[in-house]
């Protein structure tokens, strides 16, 4: 048996002959309840798998068996998880249609394997009878399949041994230097794979930052050659209209006294 499946069988021995108290109340529910999804409706539910939760927290191997309530969810987990079975063996999860079937979505009850003898299997299972946790012999002709912890810990190490292998990409490295006030830093490219920046002398480095910064700060980009902000020539004086009139610019312009319609001077570039 594995190290998994052995553990919680441990505790599972250990509560043997519970029995549920009236108004269909049980340790396990109200562990549950307050535990897990912190919702009271737990606490008289149907608790075959709530004791399995409560067996795997105790043993310390909840990651891998799981905590549920809901045995169909609980048997779609393993099979997400590529840790379903159709073949029983001690320390797995064996889930049960009453009704004979094969589909998940019609799973009733839920127990854990504690030793297979041909096509017999010895279980140990919660909420028997609606109130016991005893043993039971059980055939496997309402078994919709079993859940494998051994297999979700496999997953999980291999997981775990490639993210070692495969660490991130580093982008920055400080290095510290026997002399005295001299630290450098090397900056990677997004992949990790080569410097962008060899290492120097931290204080060169940022010399040169706030010497870019300044002069990107004193740079004013020239204005056009051309565009409506260009400055025109000057126009030509237009003649006067006979019979003594001033045009209609210089009555603008203040019958080219140099001053506007204002009495203000106007400025030199308008005087003609």
């Amino acid at each position: 048996m594995d190290p998994i499946g052995d553990d919680l069988l441990k505790v599972m021995v250990a509560e043997l002959g519970y029995r549920e108290r009236p108004g269909q109340h049980t340790k396990f529910g109200e562990w549950y309840s307050t535990e897990v999804v912190q919702d009271a409706q737990y606490r008289t539910a149907p608790w075959c798998d709530m004791f399995i939760a409560w067996a795997a927290e105790r043993a310390g191997v909840e990651q891998y068996v799981g905590q549920f309530a809901w045995t169909p969810s609980h048997a779609r987990w393993f099979e997400t998880q590529g840790a379903w079975s159709s073949t029983p063996e001690p320390g797995a999860l064996v889930f049960f249609d009453w009704a004979g079937g094969e589909d998940i979505k019609g799973i009733d009850h839920v127990g854990v394997v504690e030793r297979v003898e041909g096509g017999t299997i010895h279980t140990i299972e919660a909420n028997v009878d609606r109130v016991w946790l005893k043993r039971k012999v059980r055939d496997e002709s309402d078994v919709v399949g079993y859940g494998l912890p051994r297999q979700i810990k496999e997953r999980l190490s291999q997981s775990s041994a490639q993210e070692v292998r495969e660490p991130g990409p580093k982008a920055v490295e400080v290095h510290s230097s026997p002399a005295a006030d001299s630290v450098s830093l090397t900056l990677y490219n997004p992949g990790g794979t080569f410097p962008l920046l060899e290492p120097g002398p931290l204080g060169t480095l940022i010399a040169l930052v706030l010497g870019w910064t300044f002069l990107v700060a004193r740079w004013q980009p020239r204005p056009p050659g051309g565009g409506r902000h260009r400055r025109h020539a000057q126009r030509a004086q237009r003649p006067r209209v006979p019979g003594g009139s001033a045009s209609a610019e210089e009555t603008r312009r203040g019958s080219g006294t140099g001053k506007d319609r204002t009495g203000s001077p106007a400025p030199p570039e308008l005087i003609n």
